[in-house]
């Protein structure tokens, strides 16, 4: 399943681009959406769903947040979760 303009509901999809979603991921789709899934819910965040033509890149993107996130660096997590929040609401994102 693919979605470019509306989704269900004629609500606007999260991301204006094409994605493939998890029902409709081939073998190597489908592995970089498990690896890159919420625990809680066990799907891809919507940020992540932007790279389902291209699973190497949403692997990669998870790794660079990984890195950036939980990596060695002078920042405390608590103050690089609050940079996160802040460009979020900047930006206008719900997340």
């Amino acid at each position: 399943m693919t979605s470019t303009a509306t989704g269900e509901g004629g609500v606007l999809p999260p991301a204006w681009i094409e994605v493939i979603d998890e029902a409709g991921a081939d073998e190597v789709l489908a592995a970089a959406y498990a690896a890159c899934a919420d625990s809680a819910t066990g799907r891809a965040a919507h940020i992540m769903k932007v790279h389902s033509l291209h699973p190497q890149s949403m692997l990669d993107h998870r790794a660079l947040y990984e890195t950036l996130l939980f990596g060695r660096s002078p920042l405390k997590r608590y103050q690089r979760e609050m940079i996160g929040t802040v460009v979020s609401a900047a930006n206008g994102c719900h997340y």
